[in-house]
């Protein structure tokens, strides 16, 4: 039997009462139910939660890999007894972990827990048949067409074969197919997960109590669906959430909160770690017309259903996260990134054969202001965007691209990655290059050329890396460009209908 601590009783009754004495009003008294808080460590692009559910129809029922966990908290009413006595404490999680059980005895805070136990040897067919070695059984197993019984004493099963001693010898029978008949249920096998409590209690009858325990095998990720309108400068969104519960129990009629942020907790090396991200603290947002209501909770964020619901065992479910928004701002971005994002070398780069002269096709964004007077301004936690647009011709949505998104503060903006455009190509050519290791100076220049195949005039970006050294200086542009940052530049153009815009520059290098 496997004996835990267990954090025991006034402290949560004290916190109650100073909250009381500050406020000036009695403590609310709490009333039966449970509440579910769901973390969440999940990576968008890799957990899918129809994985885990088809590894638990093939039998395997093991939760630790599952990037996430639930605190649960449970109001109940039970019968004390009075002294020292046992009190049982059923439909736990199976994947509880019994050492963060804390328990409140509401009615009477002298109340305590001296000993616990988690009973988790539940009834399964394996189990029984191991139990009922040595003890009588029935099988009808069967051979040849039809079903013989053996009645006996049961000597082993082992090995998918079942071993029976019957009034006329010993008798080997396959345990595929065959049909056991036991009598009672053997004791010390229950029926659900069950924490053993042994209390010591003055006052006998019905308390209130409060347990909370943690349990793994419980997690949720979001997914965001964007639609663009015809015009492409703005769009509706909807999100919801979606729960995965492999945690052994279900959870009625229970008020759900969920948790973005990175929560620390020690794991143990069996079971790995999950990471996030963590966001700084915004005021409370509730958002009207359903959906969870959010809230600043220490460095982290808190989604409260304001609502019950069923969180089912082995299931997946999609609740919203915030109700649709309709009309907002976007702004579609093409981008294109010769030099692939690098950024200055740690030395000067001398090698007059290196270049990154390219041909290719722009990335396509979609961005947005995470921001209130855009109908938005709730902190986004981490998931997978799906972007549609609407097809005029069949009024039909099809799909455009995807991309992930990090925990986004409000007032933040959110910039979505949807593919490569198709009609407007962009060609990167080394023009010259000059290097005079004496004087310590080199200067590169490019023509970049940008086409628009297009019948609409097309707004472009150039990003530009000045990646052979970090002291550089361009002398020479035909166009204006900004500074993005150390070693990077920003050209941008409006590129006419079936029409080019050319970019010339040099760029000098000292060290």
């Amino acid at each position: 039997m496997h004996f835990a601590p267990v954090v025991v009783p006034v402290m949560a009754l004290a916190t109650s009462l100073l909250h009381a004495s500050a406020t000036g009003a009695p403590p609310t008294k709490p009333v039966e139910g449970t509440a579910l808080t769901v973390y969440s460590s999940a990576d968008p692009r890799g957990f899918d939660p129809q994985r885990w559910i088809q590894q638990q129809r093939q039998g395997n029922d093991n939760p630790w890999g599952v990037p996430g966990y639930g605190v649960v908290k449970v109001v109940r009413r039970v019968t004390m007894p009075q002294g020292s006595g046992t009190l049982s404490f059923t439909d736990v999680a199976a994947w509880i972990d019994p050492t963060t059980v804390s328990f409140v005895d509401l009615e009477d805070a002298a109340t305590t827990v001296i000993e616990q136990s988690f009973q988790f040897d539940l009834v399964s067919p394996s189990k029984l048949t191991e139990r009922y070695i040595g003890r009588e059984v029935m099988i009808s197993s069967p051979i040849g067409g039809e079903f013989k019984v053996f009645q006996g004493t049961l000597l082993s099963a082992t090995q998918n074969q079942l071993v029976v001693q019957t009034g006329d010898g010993i008798h080997i029978v396959a345990a595929t197919g065959a049909q056991i008949t036991l009598g009672e249920l053997p004791g010390g096998l229950l029926t659900k997960p069950t924490l053993l409590w042994k209390i010591a209690n003055a006052t006998a009858g019905e308390h209130l109590i409060r347990t909370t325990y943690q349990t793994a095998g419980i997690t949720w990720r979001a997914d965001y669906n964007l639609v663009l309108d015809g015009s492409e400068s703005a769009a509706d969104m909807s999100a919801w959430v979606t729960l995965l519960n492999l945690s052994g129990a279900s959870y009625l009629n229970a008020d759900l909160k969920l948790v973005a942020g990175d929560v620390q907790r020690i794991e143990s090396n069996e079971r790995g770690a999950g990471s996030g991200g963590m966001q700084p603290p915004a005021p409370r947002m509730a958002m009207d017309n359903g959906g969870f209501e959010e809230k600043s909770f220490f460095e982290y964020h808190l989604y409260a259903l304001p609502r019950k619901t069923d969180v089912m065992q082995n299931a997946t479910q999609q609740i919203a996260l915030f109700p649709p928004v309709v009309g907002f701002k976007v702004k579609k971005e093409l981008v294109f990134d010769f030099t692939g994002g690098m950024s200055a070398f740690g030395e000067p780069m001398l090698d007059r054969a290196f270049q990154m002269a390219a041909k290719g096709n722009p990335s396509v964004f979609v961005q947005f202001e995470n921001k209130k007077n855009e109908g938005l301004g709730m902190p986004l936690p981490s998931g997978k965007v799906r972007v549609y647009k609407l097809d005029p011709a069949d009024e039909t949505l099809e799909f455009i691209g995807e991309d992930l998104i990090e925990h986004t503060p409000r007032n933040e903006t959110v910039r979505i990655k949807l593919g490569e455009a198709f009609d407007v190509v962009g060609e990167r050519t080394r023009t010259d290059f000059q290097i005079d290791t004496t004087a310590k100076r080199m200067s590169e220049t490019f023509r970049i050329e940008i086409r628009n195949q297009k019948a609409t005039v097309q707004s472009v970006q150039v990003l530009e890396c000045m990646f052979r050294w970090t002291n550089w200086k361009i002398e020479k542009a035909n166009a204006k460009f900004e500074k993005k940052n150390a070693s990077t530049v920003l050209f941008e153009a409006e590129v006419p209908p079936e029409g080019k815009k050319i970019f010339d520059y040099t760029v000098v290098y000292t060290w």
